[in-house]
């Protein structure tokens, strides 16, 4: 079973990194993913009872002060810090102007204790039980050693600054995680559900399918359900993006997550709340940085090694200036304890992971839901875009219908009732387009043995016909040029020619694409003529027609065996197994379909083509401000290092490098969100 907590008191992405490692090495947990970008760690285990309470036990062996809880837990606080701070500062300057060197010692002792007590406890640890070290040992070890050389003012200028620095810090990442979740704010408190002529407010996870609640306006749509009663206008931005109005009326199917504007209706709930549109978009946006893109892992395993490698080269800068330079111990074992404050990883740790993390919060924002960093890392890099064509590159709804009579003998009537009998239990975009279009109420409860043959069509039986309605090779056409033929008792008595026409944002968004250099063709079942006259009037590169669904996957692995990364982008109806297949796999319009949220690894919420050059040019974004934080981060620190063994740069210089270079990474890491990307 999996199971997701909330965590408390983690104040670093090494700390995070360090308990994800622990719980990955307990024999009864078989995967762990700690989240410090919101907060979260994620357990997949075969215990059923005290998981929390086992989980807690094995995180404090590594993190004393962290709390696992299941309830939210509120943003860290920083009072205690800041207080500690005010205090630690005021003693230590009065340390530094008063006149007695036995009184200056104890001031600056006592203040040297209250401001460095919290790291060296946390390098204490760490160093005790994991028989490593880290930034907190590093920026102990710098300031010990100003004061022992009598540069007691830098060495608490460093912890001050590096104090300081470390509340900024917490108070930035609290307001980007705000921001974040702020964007996907779309979960109703409540619900109003009528019983008998009384309304009652209740939890949403309370309330049963058939039941009955109440939407007024300004407020937002608990559960997915279909309006009995009444008519309002609906804001759907929060899962589209798109913040034109949309009006609902009876009959139409309305999801959780919309805000009602003007209007009143009932709606009769369909989805429990666990199956619910709102509930699966928030666990799909909580789920999704725990699959970790390659920079991100890359990093986080880097930095195990970094730290000590740093502390030994410092150690060797030190012996170097000793042995083969004529200056004082003093002036290398200063730059040795500089090298070190420059050299604490933090901007480098904190940046990555949460520019992912912004990211995934920004597409969402976009009606776009990426399942994992590493999804929205490698949209980057796609190469080639095979499409489907019936609801991805059409709309999937047609516009015009002509039956043509093979048996004279039959009534057009006759024909178009088996028709809706039939798609009437199918799931298909086609079948659904197809009863919109002859719009005629039929009851399909005389209809037996009803079975649906991906790619091909369905069969069933009235009294003792048997009727069959699909594809010419599935009715045994030879050459047919229409789109689909109906069949009694294995002879074709009619056929069907429909008009479904191009999403109004196809021809562009295939024109964006190939000018990004990429690949675009499609897979499709239909006919020869229909696939064509679709590809040639976008310009593909490749038209594949007349596949059947297995065919499609074949196909597709033959591509995905390449080094270029592939994307499929599908309904998420018939095309689950080549989503999956797909290094990236797309679903179109997938929004409360459950096969297309499991199957694909992006859900663009609305049938807009568009969106994926969206997701692309966030996926750019993304990792350009990734690049800036690295070059920026590295080049600053190795610029004060080099100064600092020429004796340009001191102490000052080394904390800019590491507290300085951590928030301003974390600023230009929230771009992301207020960047206008389409």
């Amino acid at each position: 079973m999996k199971y997701k907590f909330n965590i408390s008191n983690l104040e670093c992405a090494n700390c995070a990194k360090r308990i994800e490692d622990t719980l990955n090495k307990d024999k009864n947990i078989k995967s762990a993913s700690v989240n410090f970008s919101n907060l979260k760690v994620t357990i997949e285990t075969d215990m059923t009872k005290d998981v929390l309470k086992y989980v807690n036990k094995i995180v404090k062996k590594t993190e004393d002060d962290v709390e696992i809880y299941e309830t939210e837990v509120k943003e860290t606080k920083v009072i205690y810090d800041i207080v500690r701070l005010f205090i630690g500062v005021l003693i230590g300057i009065i340390g530094l102007i008063v006149k007695g060197d036995i009184l200056k010692n104890i001031l600056l002792i006592i203040s040297y204790i209250i401001l460095l007590s919290k790291t060296f406890i946390r390098a204490i640890k760490i160093l005790v039980k994991e028989k490593t070290i880290n930034e907190n040992f590093l920026i102990t070890i710098s300031c010990v050693g100003a004061y022992i050389i009598n540069k007691q003012s830098e060495g608490l200028m460093v912890i001050t600054l590096y104090e300081i620095g470390k509340i900024l810090e917490s108070v930035a990442l609290n307001n980007s995680r705000k921001s974040i979740s702020n964007l996907m704010n779309i979960k109703a408190i409540y619900a109003n559900l009528k019983v008998g002529k009384n309304i009652k407010e209740v939890d949403p996870k309370s309330v049963n399918i058939d039941d009955v609640i109440v939407v007024k306006t300004g407020e937002k749509v608990p559960l997915d359900g279909i309006v009995i009663k009444g008519s309002a206008k609906m804001n759907t931005s929060a899962l589209t993006g798109e913040s034109v109005l949309r009006e609902f009326k009876e009959n139409d199917k309305i999801l959780s997550g919309m805000i009602n504007v003007d209007g009143l209706i009932e709606v009769k709930v369909t989805t429990s709340y666990e199956d619910s549109t709102v509930n699966k978009i928030l666990e799909l946006v909580e789920n999704a940085t725990d699959n970790k893109a390659k920079t991100e892992t890359f990093v986080s395993k880097a930095a195990r090694i970094y730290t000590p490698l740093v502390f030994i080269l410092a150690i060797l800068v030190l012996l170097y200036g000793v042995i083969f330079t004529k200056d004082a111990f003093n002036v290398w074992f200063y730059k040795s304890l500089v090298f070190l404050v420059i050299s604490c990883p933090c901007a480098i740790a904190i940046s990555v992971p949460l520019s992912y993390f912004a990211g995934i919060g920004k597409s969402s924002k976009e009606g776009i839901l990426v399942k994992g960093s590493n999804y929205l890392d490698n949209l980057r890099n796609i190469k080639k875009i095979v499409f489907d064509k019936t609801g991805t590159l059409t709309t999937g709804k047609f516009e015009n219908i002509k039956i043509e009579m093979y048996d004279k003998k039959l009534d057009e009537n006759y024909i178009k009732e088996l028709i809706v009998k039939g798609e009437s239990l199918s799931n298909h975009p086609i079948a659904k387009s197809l009863i919109e279009l002859l719009k005629i109420d039929v009851d399909n409860s005389d209809v037996k043995n009803f079975k649906e043959e991906k790619g091909k069509g369905i069969s069933f039986e009235i009294d003792s016909d048997k009727i069959k309605i699909g594809s010419d090779s599935f009715n045994n056409v030879e050459n047919g040029n229409a789109y689909i033929y109906i069949s009694i008792n294995n002879k074709v008595v009619a056929s069907l020619n429909v008009t479904d026409k191009l999403k109004d944002d196809a021809i562009s968004t295939i024109k964006s694409l190939k000018n990004k250099n990429i690949i675009c063709e499609m897979f499709t079942g239909d006919s020869k003529n229909n696939a064509l006259s679709v590809g040639n009037t976008l310009k593909l590169d490749k038209i594949n027609y007349e596949l059947l669904p297995n065919e499609k996957y074949e196909l597709l692995e033959s591509y995905v065996k390449d080094k270029d990364v592939v994307a499929f982008v599908g309904d998420g109806v018939n095309d689950a197994p080549t989503l999956a297949l797909a290094h990236i796999g797309i679903s179109m319009g997938g929004i409360g379909q459950e096969s297309a949220i499991e199957a694909s690894d992006v859900v663009i919420m609305t049938d807009e083509l568009s969106k994926i050059v969206t997701s692309i040019n966030i996926s750019k974004y993304v990792s350009r401000i990734i690049k800036e934080n690295l070059v920026f981060a590295i080049g600053v620190k190795v610029l004060v290092l080099i100064l600092s063994v020429v004796g340009i740069a001191s102490m000052w210089q080394a904390v800019f490098a590491d507290v300085g270079v951590t928030l301003l990474t974390i600023l230009n890491t929230m771009r992301i969100l207020r960047k206008k990307i389409k």
